[in-house]
């Protein structure tokens, strides 16, 4: 990677925010003042006071002509480096220059008892520091390729934020890598998106091989242990791939194997990772690692958001089901025997990494689980989308890794923009939920594991279909189209006969009902959603259609 100039007024967190960038990073970090502390054997306030600003100017310039020249460093530059032309030039041509733009309040509350600063050992700082930013905000706007506020009490969250703008601006320099879903992906896209949530945004990183990149992972470790957390189909494909890697970056590896399977998303899991956890006397700077599907993953999640009330954990998914959609927003928790996720937290993850590459060693019955969530996202916000997939199903099905590419990264944009602008579930990101009022009754009548979760959603979203046409929602060729592709994904469109009495009481168990009245998402038009009641002879005439 390029040099990495930091730049803004002093007392903006270049320091601090340097080195943790740097060690993240695996670059060297390097303070302009102090290295010219270093050469001259005297303090900056000494120098000002016997040479005068000028003369400080002028070795500040040379120091930043010679550093900036260098290789693989992270600079924090003095607060007036950019005044000088010459040095505006070098740190715009030799690296990426971030610029940490703090308020007045905000510089004086970390400086009031700072003697080293010279220029605000005035009887007026306040003053001094509002002339200051006036001149020298322009030239740090000038050079800039990004700008971070650090008015936010988390330094981590800031370094995390700094990271993804990084990877954004490599992305866009680089050959195959994109910031947005394109239809003409090829197996080697990589592509990096966002989930924008303020101080708990997250990048999302999607792309061939990336578990053969240990400092990808490493990067967005804060601590010095990590708890693998995996199951027993996974771990002997790629848990010795992450251990090697988190070690090579100096990480202390804990790995929690547990067994595989919908049924076991349970309390006993749970309680066996907080075992582990508890037995390698991990801290609060502990980050989990969730490498797996959707149950691992939301295991994997409330067992972060609960250890000591909150740690670390990056989402690793090697499902296309946990690509497409349970890996992304932030939702973990377990299954009760009497309805499924209903105990949990909202707790997002610090990254999520989706290697296309573990899709090669997926069964074709978890493809097709997957594939489920995919035409989710097309039916209820994206009709083009929707039509796409019904274009390209036979190569989604058939594994082609440009298809795959594209299927997984438009659903990702789609969900995160759902979650961005409703995190918590509290109106709108109930529409991700198509099809799996009817979905989550039939796992929970059938017994956990017995369908996979993709199976029961994609039979939920032809009864959900069927639904919207019996409310006059849609038309029955919409209808013949969601069971057309539903099929054609390898999925069931016939649901089990669990009897009219047991439906209605599975689905008064779900998390969007209101009042005892049964919420659904459904269709109005193909790709817009209704979240609306439905009268009780339309839902049974539905029942009786589906088996």
């Amino acid at each position: 990677m390029q040099n990495v100039f930091l730049v803004g007024l002093m007392g903006a967190g270049k320091t601090t925010i340097g080195r943790i960038l740097a060690r993240k990073l695996g670059m060297r970090f390097i303070d302009s003042d102090h290295e010219i502390e270093a050469r001259t054997g005297a303090s900056i306030p000494w120098i000002f006071e016997i040479e005068g600003e000028p003369s400080f100017r002028r070795r500040e310039a040379e120091v930043i002509g010679e550093l900036s020249a260098q290789q693989g460093i992270v600079l924090a530059t003095g607060g007036g480096a950019i005044l000088d032309p010459a040095s505006r030039a070098f740190l715009a041509a030799r690296g990426t220059v971030i610029y940490l733009r703090a308020s007045v309040n905000s510089i004086l509350s970390r400086t009031a008892h700072d003697k080293s600063r010279p220029l605000l050992q005035t009887a007026d700082p306040r003053r001094k520091l509002e002339e200051l930013l006036a001149q020298r905000e322009p030239l740090y706007l000038e050079i800039a390729d990004v700008v971070i506020d650090t008015g936010r009490p988390n330094v981590q969250s800031m370094v995390q934020t700094i990271l993804q703008h990084l990877d954004s601006l490599a992305c866009q320099a680089a050959p195959n890598c994109y910031t947005q879903a394109e239809p003409s992906m090829t197996e080697q896209t990589t592509i990096l998106l966002n989930v924008d949530l303020g101080e708990r945004s997250y990048p999302i990183s999607i792309g061939p091989n990336l578990l053969n990149d240990g400092a990808l992972l490493a990067r967005h470790v804060n601590g010095g242990k990590v708890a693998i957390v995996t199951n027993s189909t996974v771990a002997p494909l790629y848990l010795e791939r992450l251990e090697q890697g988190l070690r090579a970056a100096g990480k202390q590896v804990i790995s929690i194997v547990l067994p595989d399977g919908e049924e076991h998303k349970n309390w006993a899991s749970l309680m066996a990772i907080f075992d582990a956890l508890l037995a390698a006397k991990a801290d609060r700077k502990t980050t989990l690692v969730a490498l797996g599907g959707g149950v691992i993953g939301d295991l994997t999640g409330y067992a972060a958001a609960s250890y000591m009330r909150g740690v670390d954990f990056i989402q690793v998914p090697t499902t296309l089901l946990s690509q497409v959609d349970s890996s992304v927003g932030g939702k973990t928790g377990i299954n009760h025997p009497l309805g499924k996720n209903m105990i949990g937290a909202f707790y997002q993850p610090r990254a999520v990494i989706a290697d296309t590459a573990t899709l090669e060693t997926l069964p074709a019955r978890e493809l097709s689980a997957g594939l489920a969530e995919v035409i989710k996202h097309g039916a209820i916000i994206d009709a083009a989308f929707f039509d796409w997939i019904e274009a390209n199903i036979a190569l989604l099905v058939g594994r082609d890794k440009g298809a795959l590419a594209y299927a997984i990264a438009r659903s990702c944009e789609i969900k995160a923009e759902v979650v961005r602008q409703d995190e918590r579930e509290g109106g709108l990101r109930a529409i991700l939920n198509f099809g799996h009022t009817f979905g989550h009754a039939i796992e929970a009548g059938l017994g956990y594991g017995h369908w996979l979760h993709g199976e029961a959603v994609g039979c939920g979203m032809v009864m959900a279909a069927d639904l919207s046409a019996r409310m006059g929602l849609v038309e029955q060729a919409t209808v013949a189209r969601v069971r057309a592709l539903v099929a054609a994904a390898g999925l069931p469109v016939k649901a089990p006969d669990l009897g009219t009495a047991r439906w209605l009481e599975l689905m008064e168990v779900d998390k969007k009902n209101e009042g005892g009245a049964i919420k659904f998402i459904l269709l109005k038009p193909l790709g817009s959603p209704s979240i609306t009641h439905a009268p009780q002879e339309l839902l049974l005439a539905t029942l009786a259609a589906a088996v």
